[in-house]
């Protein structure tokens, strides 16, 4: 599998990959702050990808509905 690396002037970066049944789906990281957004092509629009903000929490919650572990950090 592929994945495209873009960069967003201003923005960015947004790395995407074609699934198997042809559509694009990636995460664009924001060069300030760093946090992330999800975001799929819209079937209406080939061009247009739409995004999906996600808090931490939600985040994390999506990667382990996808079968990652959870992570756990200590602070000390």
């Amino acid at each position: 599998m592929d994945i495209e690396r873009t960069t967003l002037p201003g923005i960015g970066v947004r790395q995407t990959f074609t699934t198997d049944q042809g559509r694009r789906i990636g995460i664009v990281e924001y060069q300030v702050g760093g946090h992330r957004d999800v975001v799929h092509d819209d079937p209406d629009d080939p061009d247009r990808m739409i995004t999906l903000s996600l808090t931490r929490t939600e985040a994390t919650a999506l990667a382990t509905l996808l079968g990652f572990p959870e992570l756990v950090t200590f602070n000390g």
